[in-house]
């Protein structure tokens, strides 16, 4: 099964009354274009279980049409409703709490943070050497592979004019095939070395993700379980969230980060292969 570590609060039995699952993608399902080993049997116990389930990442800078096409080559079927991006929890957040019409946000991102946003209504501006229109209420960060000296010109202009500094995570690093590079962190913490200012984020580790997803689901946190493999975003969020959680070594966070981490999820797993098995195993008893 592979490694695995338990709180001692809970049955050691992982998964123990999970009804449904909050997935993270990077690191646990594939990194970068290759999926990990397994994945098509994971998501053919998960729909033999009935278990319903919402894949939440960090990445913002794709669509839940993006993803479910990656996961289609990789011979798996899921909705778009199945999937919630940090740049669709980004959206929603800000139309709960501004005017989407009157409001105008500068975006540093790709297409998975500006559709959601333009979709909400919100007017989303150019940058200072393109148009005299760049000056925005908001400035959203993202994974953002177009990132240009302009953008972030117009984005410190904005943020010392008074903008709203959000981030959909804070993510320093991404995991990659041929390792790791950096996340919407790094970009976040140029910005936050020309201005002084601090972001709101949007992404785990905050619960407003968790919370969106729980609302998805339908079902009460404590009969819900997170699998991630980076512990100061998935695992830390899904602490703040009120949820249990289970960590995957295939990603960002190690057995040695465990030693030194002060919050812990409830179990420890090798990879999505030995969560599959685990929850074969509880078919098996039902």
């Amino acid at each position: 099964m592979g490694t695995l570590f338990v709180k001692q609060t809970h049955t050691d039995v992982p998964l123990h009354n999970a009804r449904a699952l909050i997935v993270d993608m990077d690191g646990v399902l594939w990194r970068g274009s290759e999926p990990m080993p397994g994945i098509r049997e994971f998501f053919r116990t998960l729909r033999g279980a009935g278990m319903p389930f919402i894949l939440a990442t960090n990445n913002a800078s794709s669509t839940p049409r993006n993803y479910v096409a990656k996961l289609a080559r990789m011979g798996v079927e899921v909705r778009a409703e199945e999937i919630l991006t940090s740049g669709i929890a980004t959206a929603r957040y800000l139309a709960e709490h501004h005017d989407p019409g009157a409001t105008k946000v500068c975006v540093l991102g790709e297409e998975g943070l500006r559709q959601p946003l333009a979709e909400a209504g919100f007017i989303l501006t150019g940058w200072h050497k393109e148009t005299d229109d760049w000056r925005a209420d908001i400035v959203v960060v993202g994974k953002d592979e177009t990132l240009t000296w302009d953008k972030l010109a117009t984005a410190t202009l904005n943020l010392n004019a008074g903008a709203r500094f959000i981030g959909t995570n804070a993510d320093t690093t991404l995991p990659m095939e041929l390792g790791f590079t950096h996340g919407t962190g790094a970009i976040l913490a140029a910005l936050i070395a020309a201005t002084g200012l601090t972001p709101s984020i949007i992404g785990k580790p905050e619960p407003i993700m968790y919370r969106q997803a729980l609302g998805r689901l339908g079902v009460e946190p404590h009969a819900v379980v997170a699998i991630g493999d980076r512990l100061e975003t998935d695992i830390l969020g899904a602490v703040r969230a009120g949820i249990r959680s289970l960590l995957v070594l295939t990603g960002v966070s190690t057995e040695a980060d465990l030693k030194r981490a002060e919050y812990r999820p409830d179990w420890v797993l090798a990879d999505i292969e030995a969560v599959t098995k685990v929850l074969q195993g509880r078919m098996e008893l039902d």
